[in-house]
């Protein structure tokens, strides 16, 4: 008895009908009872009904069994590792059954717990949204462990990997296997990002990042940690990268643009001398002259030259547009003069021009910038040389107008389909970085449906490309067009007092010469500042004000403005050779003061201070 009293195990006995025989001392100090009152007594006089009953079960398992058994047991408080034997009398019949019970309450307490966060973790990382793995490398290589968020990532169920254990690998791009695979094997695998595909060819971008476990040589024989998808981030970067490619392509264009203009501007001032003193060339000899031919050949090289500035012009994107009745069959032939030196001599241009195709109404400029932009287009299409043929054509649209259609076709490479697709999206290019703005054909689109017009694009690989452009027959009294000046008879002048502003000295001579020699009198200043001196200090009068848009310190439609104050009525010409939307100080042209483009002939020029003097009339 002394030795079952001195261990800290409950040891108790019991007869085949559930009595206490016997307990020891732990017993008593457990359940707080002395022996002599336990003794006799049965589970059901000492604890709740069902654990009482669940004792009595596992004695009568023992007693039956005939051999010892273990279980756990619970008396509501505590929990026991108990082992319970049948006592066997002589005759081999099982008359009690002995236990010894210990206490594993905090134990049990403690695998509760752990099981409890286990099953934490687990759901945690079944509906985690990032891939949780370890990854075992020796004695096999195995998938130890992988979240249910990997079928959305791969397409591959867990299982899949548990079966195979490559297949993480072959889930990763070709390109990005090896570093991914070397990552595994690095005792500092870090965080890195590589491609992988997803079921049905789709492909997709993950982070990793993991940690090695080494083993006691310090080789990796497992890896784990998270694979994260970031697809969508990738592509919000890609973007992100490609707009800010798009800004900076829009800002060197828009600086070239500026620089274009401004080129431009003064070689327009150039150009309208020249043209000028052309014009009086020719007349000052007259047909019968020999040298007639000479200043002839002058003024069409000033013509020439405006074309170029034209190009100039179209390139800043920046010319306000001024609707004007067209000859379509004029421009496609101009342009055909224009774009045989630009192309090259790999290109065979032609034209095949309609006749009798009705005017149409749109921005010659623009008009202009749409072929250009489809004949480069053309070329950078066709490295090899090839042709490029301009045709005008005239079709109904079945509500009985007639629509002008202008065709661009090449035989170049051609477009495959998704290329075809996004051929008018902004910035869009298939060439090289460098190589292409992207904008040519939105421009275009945009300029042609402005018109009023519609702009197709015809393409297929290895067959060339057709670009049409429909534009409605227009009229003289189409909405948004100017009638033409009256032809200004040979001394329209008549008197008529002109006060001509212009700071580029050479054109301000000539526009004086040109309209002293047609009749009027001419006032002439260098600035807008010595203009307002001359009309408040020295009193001059004049009936019409022509001077330039671009001037320093003061722009001309501000020296009109200023004068306008004075005399709402008076009549005023621009004439610029570049304008960028709204003039220096913030105004627009005015609407009743028509602007001439520099170089302009003699004859627009006398026209236009004739239609002003005799709509004042």
């Amino acid at each position: 008895m002394a030795l079952i009293d001195h261990t800290s195990a409950v040891i108790y006995m019991r007869d085949a009908d559930g009595r206490y025989m016997l307990v020891n001392r732990e017993y008593e100090r457990l359940f707080r009872l002395h022996r002599e009152d336990i003794v006799g007594l049965t589970d059901h006089d000492l604890f709740p009904v069902e654990v009482a009953d669940a004792f009595r079960t596992n004695d009568r398992q023992a007693l039956a069994g005939g051999v010892p058994i273990q279980m756990e047991e619970s008396d509501g408080a505590r929990t026991y590792l108990t082992v319970k034997f049948p006592l066997i009398d002589a005759g081999g019949v099982a008359y009690a059954v002995a236990g010894i019970s210990t206490d594993i309450t905090e134990r049990s307490r403690a695998e509760a717990a752990l099981r409890d966060s286990e099953e934490r973790f687990r759901l945690l990382a079944e509906h985690a949204q990032d891939v949780i793995f370890r990854y075992r490398f020796e004695p096999l290589p195995a998938m130890e462990y992988l979240s249910r968020a990997v079928e959305s990532v791969t397409g591959h169920t867990a299982e899949e990997f548990y079966a195979d254990p490559r297949l993480i690998f072959r889930c990763i791009e070709p390109s990005d296997r090896t570093l991914f695979e070397q990552s595994w094997r690095n005792p500092r695998p870090g965080t890195i990002t590589v491609r992988v595909l997803r079921g049905g060819g789709e492909s997709g971008w993950i982070e990793q990042r993991a940690s090695a476990v080494t083993g006691d040589e310090g080789t990796v024989i497992a890896v784990e940690g998270i694979l994260r998808d970031v697809t969508e981030r990738i592509a919000a970067e890609q973007e992100r990268g490609e707009l800010e490619q798009q800004l900076r392509q829009a800002e060197r264009l828009d600086s070239l643009g500026q620089l274009a203009g401004g080129i431009a501007h003064d070689f327009n001032n150039i150009l309208a001398v020249i043209s000028g003193y052309a014009d009086m060339l020719v007349e000052e000899l007259g047909e019968e002259h020999p040298s007639a031919p000479d200043a002839a050949g002058i003024k069409q090289a000033a013509a020439r030259g405006g074309a170029l500035t034209r190009q100039l012009l179209i390139f800043s994107r920046s010319e306000p547009s001024q609707p004007e009745m067209l000859d379509l069959n004029a421009v496609a032939g101009d342009m055909e003069r224009l774009l045989t030196r630009t192309l090259g001599e790999d290109i065979e241009l032609s034209t095949a021009l309609a006749p009798d195709v009705p005017p149409i109404v749109m921005d010659r400029n623009k008009l202009e910038q749409v072929v250009m932009n489809a004949a480069l287009n053309a070329r950078a299409a066709m490295p090899s040389g090839g042709r490029l043929t301009i045709s005008t054509s005239v079709e109904h649209d079945g509500g009985g107008d007639d629509l002008v259609c202008l065709t661009i076709t090449d035989t170049g490479v051609g477009m495959p389909p998704e290329v075809l697709a996004r051929a008018f999206e902004p910035f869009f290019t298939t060439r090289g970085r460098g190589s292409g703005t992207g904008l040519g054909l939105a421009t275009a689109y945009g300029v042609v449906t402005d018109a009023g017009g519609s702009i197709s694009l015809e393409s297929e690989q290895g067959r060339g490309t057709t670009l049409r452009v429909r534009m409605p027959a227009g009229t003289s009294s189409t909405p948004g067009v100017s009638p033409a000046a009256p032809t200004a008879p040979v001394l329209a002048g008549d008197g008529h007092r002109v006060l001509v502003v212009e700071d580029e000295e050479a054109v301000r001579d000539i526009v004086c010469r040109l309209l002293s020699k047609s009749g009027y009198q001419v006032h002439a200043a260098p600035h807008p500042a010595e203009a307002l001196r001359m009309y408040r200090s020295d009193n001059i009068d004049f009936d019409v004000l022509l001077t330039d848009v671009i001037m320093p310190g003061m722009s001309g439609t501000q020296l009109a403005a200023s004068l306008r104050a004075d005399r709402p009525d008076l009549p005023v010409l621009f004439m610029s050779g570049y304008t960028s939307g709204p003039a220096p100080g913030g105004q627009e042209l005015p609407a009743d003061a028509p602007l001439i483009r520099k170089p302009f002939d003699t004859q627009t020029l006398l026209n236009e201070v004739h239609r002003l003097l005799s709509q004042r009339a």
